[in-house]
């Protein structure tokens, strides 16, 4: 149970009353990926783990370190990002430090990657219609892309290598991470979404899976994430790449502050059994959102949006990671099953 109680009277401050938890890695010696899954299972309809992505890759912390300014608290989920930049590129062994530093205190570790298109080596965020500069693939690079052997799939996998000897760090370490590749692909603002069907953007993914399980990588934890783009909740599942290739079904939230009703249950729909996660979001679910939708497992708030007053204020920051449901840093305990 979370540490923390929350003040009766509507204006007061929240306050912690509780301390910290000692710093211990989430799970003992021998955990594995399939040990973590099931515990965000277990979680589900029960409790939800924090979460935060932590900054950019030279500071891999630094909206963590606000999170606790602001709650005294540190998220139980922290993630980070491969990037695309030159500088991202440059810091990739911080983030990864990073990942096993958070997974030392007690907080699961995770990953994404935004990426440059497959031939290119480095790009920018830029905004606008056209956000990562030189992104855009046309249709007959796209069917070369997912052709196995072809240029750009070779490009793309070469890619892929560099992120190999990370993953393999934290294999070596005992570190299970969850990983979102190619989110919210069923938008089309980069050059990896906007394409439905079984040649389409879940194409992709599937090719990313299989790569990278081919390098012996049984720590990955598969996530899954759509975005909630307005409309799109029937045509979610013509993204998904199935679920041999996904452990975690997972929603990008910025449609909504919180999902739609019709979002949360398009991905019940999709998910099964499978844990679900608000994979991004701008503003800390609220405990009366978390219990009208308590099938998530974890949400992970993105950077600066954490202190953004269009989205958050600092009570209701606190009430999310004080709300007796949600599991914070330290209070994630991993059972093994060996």
């Amino acid at each position: 149970m979370a540490t923390a109680s929350v003040a009766a009277v509507a204006g007061v401050a929240l306050t912690v009353t509780g301390g910290s938890a000692s710093a211990a890695p989430p799970g003992p010696a021998g955990v594995t990926r399939a040990d973590e899954i099931a515990y965000l299972k277990s979680l589900t309809g029960n409790h939800v783990l924090s979460g935060q992505q932590g900054g950019a890759n030279s500071d891999p912390a630094q909206w963590v370190r606000k999170a606790h300014d602001i709650t005294g608290l540190n998220p139980g989920v922290w993630n980070g990002d491969f990037g695309f930049s030159q500088d991202d590129i440059n810091n990739r062994q911080t983030v990864i430090n990073e990942a096993k530093t958070e997974w030392a205190n007690g907080t699961l570790p995770g990953l994404m990657m935004h990426a440059c298109r497959p031939d290119v080596a480095t790009c920018s965020f830029e905004g606008g219609s056209n956000p990562v500069k030189g992104s855009k693939l046309s249709d007959s690079e796209w069917s070369q892309l997912i052709t196995d052997g072809s240029t750009l799939n070779n490009d793309y996998k070469r890619k892929l290598d560099q992120f190999v000897p990370y993953f393999q760090q934290l294999k070596d370490a005992g570190i299970p991470v969850l990983f979102r590749p190619q989110h919210e692909l069923n938008e089309g603002w980069a050059w990896w979404g906007g394409r439905p069907g079984a040649n389409g953007s879940a194409r992709l993914f599937q090719i990313t899976h299989d790569y990278l399980e081919s390098k012996s990588l049984d720590n990955i934890i598969w996530v899954w994430a759509p975005k909630d783009v307005a409309g799109g909740a029937s045509q979610a599942a013509s993204y998904y790449p199935g679920s041999s290739y996904v452990d975690v079904v997972g929603l990008d939230v910025w449609v909504n502050k919180f999902p739609s009703s019709d979002w949360y249950q398009a991905i019940q729909n999709i998910a099964g059994t499978k844990p679900m996660a608000l994979a991004e979001v701008g503003s800390v679910p609220q405990p009366a959102q978390m219990a009208a939708q308590p099938k998530w497992t974890y949400w992970n708030v993105w950077m600066n949006w954490l202190t953004d007053p269009a989205y958050n204020s600092n009570d209701s920051i606190k009430a999310g990671y004080y709300d007796a449901r949600t599991y914070n840093q330290g209070e994630v305990q991993i059972p093994t099953t060996s």
